[in-house]
């Protein structure tokens, strides 16, 4: 990892990447998708173009920033993120190129969406995108796409290296809008953390609580302890469970701790889904106890 964005421009991997990463809320039922491709196709067409995710929920800025922290360090430095969570497109919100700690570049508005890159990893620099020059030919009318007109042109402009850095625009200081992220925390031997995202195709719950942290509190594997979830201070599940190294460790539609692919504390149904049986969400607002029995 370098240390400053001056060492990352002067060597300028994202010239020899040449890859760009979408991210969206905007499913693939339509050809929104296909057209933000096209449009960076248009620009180099030996550019390699690959998806995150179009299944982000609709306007949800939280899960988009999360995604976004969940794979963008097991892509090279280099590589160009061009992400769009956007309520707001067409108002008076910045669109911006960020440069991170690690190495790579993000396109997207400046809504959110950084929050956990910003935390986790770091922001070298943050550009304001000119959107009189960095914008799709004859799209100026439109003012609903710019994930079109404006982000998918913009990152393969840069994933080309057509751009450099620096040309995206003005130079803003580093730091973007930010969501509230708490830190996990342990008190009076209980461990107090975050739902921060689902495991969305079987409804498992990803908490900000770290393995580390888990294990240091006299935790060990086989242990029982007793889970709280609460939303806005209301409590909405309280019940003891195994922690386990699988799922295969308890019965069928019991439920269990374990420690997810990101190595965070994960909770989950056995063949079920956890999040839909007891209707639980995400975000800061949905807060998780654990305490060993």
């Amino acid at each position: 990892m370098f240390h400053a964005a001056s060492e990352l421009k002067a060597l300028a991997p994202w010239k020899e990447r040449q890859t760009v990463v979408f991210m969206t809320d905007f499913g693939t039922a339509d050809g929104a998708v296909s057209a933000m491709h096209g449009v960076a196709d248009s620009v180099c067409q030996t550019l390699r173009l690959e998806d995150l995710t179009h299944e982000i929920p609709q306007f949800n800025i939280w899960e988009a920033s999360y995604r976004l922290i969940q794979a963008l360090t097991y892509w090279a430095p280099g590589t160009v993120f061009v992400c769009v969570v956007d309520p707001g497109v067409g108002s008076d919100r910045e669109s911006v190129a960020v440069l991170t700690a690690s190495g790579h570049i993000i396109v997207t508005p400046d809504n959110g969406t950084l929050s956990h890159v910003a935390k986790k990893i770091g922001i070298l620099e943050r550009r304001r995108i000119s959107e009189t020059e960095n914008r799709l030919k004859d799209s100026q009318r439109s003012y609903t796409f710019y994930g079109r007109d404006v982000y998918a042109y913009t990152g393969a402009k840069l994933a080309s290296g057509i751009m450099d850095f620096d040309s995206t625009g003005p130079l803003l200081e580093p730091w973007p809008l930010m969501l509230e992220i708490e830190d996990p925390k342990i008190e009076k031997s209980c461990i107090y953390g975050t739902i921060d995202v689902l495991d969305t195709r079987y409804g498992s719950l990803w908490t900000n609580i770290p393995d580390t942290l888990f294990f240091s509190d006299n935790i060990s594997y086989g242990d029982t302890v007793y889970v709280s979830i609460s939303y806005k201070n209301r409590l909405v599940f309280g019940y003891g469970m195994k922690v386990s190294k699988n799922f295969s460790e308890v019965t069928l539609g019991e439920p269990l701790v374990y420690i997810n692919s990101l190595l965070n504390v994960a909770i989950a149904l056995n063949q079920g889904d956890f999040a839909r049986t007891y209707g639980i969400g995400t975000g800061a607002d949905w807060k998780i106890s654990i305490r060993k029995i």
